[in-house]
């Protein structure tokens, strides 16, 4: 399949899925994962219409920052594990941090941010020792606790189990919209805590089933060789 018959497929998917919880596809944003493909595949998802990327790695993001400078409206998104050490060469060029998962993290952004950065606080539900991550009682503690002057939480984000189970995916993603949505009424400065990013290619309709506002698509939407099965 092209990319542009991967789009259509999972564009199907996300209204399919909207429509199964009672929710409007605008509702959700398709951040397309780009770190199997170069430059000019990214490219190719833009004459597209996407405009929301996401990297994972600072030496590829900085490189495709760089070539894809000349495109107006991308929307960059850093979903990776983020080092202290390389937050400075990262805050200039992204829109959105999904990854923020522990005190000392923000407080290298905070010390070096020059404009508010909107930050997803990662949250490890699962409780797996592979994720990183905030477990739920310390992201609550933390946010209260925090005096932001940069950062703006703007929601949770978490990585589900590799699994074919549904409930269990089911839980994993309630359980966060379940916290978001108690962090929300919690009001505290700079948290408006609206959004989820949670959903991947394996389990994205699953998410936006449990309240998704972000999904980061890769495999899906990159892979030339996907079939139908």
């Amino acid at each position: 399949m092209t990319k542009q018959q991967n789009l259509a497929d999972v564009s199907s998917r996300i209204e399919a899925a909207c429509l199964k919880a009672n929710r409007k596809p605008d509702d959700v944003a398709l951040v397309a994962v780009t770190k199997t493909i170069d430059a000019a595949g990214i490219e190719e998802l833009y004459s597209l219409g996407l405009r929301n990327f996401g990297e994972n790695r600072v030496d590829v993001f900085l490189e495709k920052v760089e070539a894809l400078k000349a495109h107006p409206g991308i929307k960059w998104h850093f979903i990776g594990s983020l080092q202290t050490r390389k937050v400075r060469q990262v805050l200039p060029h992204i829109d959105y941090l999904h990854s923020l998962d522990r005190p000392s993290l923000a407080a290298e952004i905070e010390k070096r941010a020059e404009r508010d950065i909107d930050c997803f606080l990662e949250v490890n539900i699962s409780g797996e020792a592979s994720k990183h991550g905030f477990t739920k009682e310390e992201a609550i503690e933390f946010l209260t606790e925090a005096s932001f002057q940069h950062i703006r939480i703007i929601g949770l984000m978490t990585m589900a189990p590799l699994t074919q189970d549904e409930t269990e995916l089911h839980q994993v993603f309630h359980e966060l919209k379940e916290l978001q949505q108690r962090v929300a009424s919690l009001d505290l400065n700079r948290v408006p805590c609206t959004e989820l990013s949670m959903g991947m290619t394996n389990d994205y309709e699953i998410a936006i089933q449990e309240g998704a506002t972000y999904i980061r698509v890769g495999r899906a939407l990159v892979n030339d060789e996907i079939v139908e099965v």
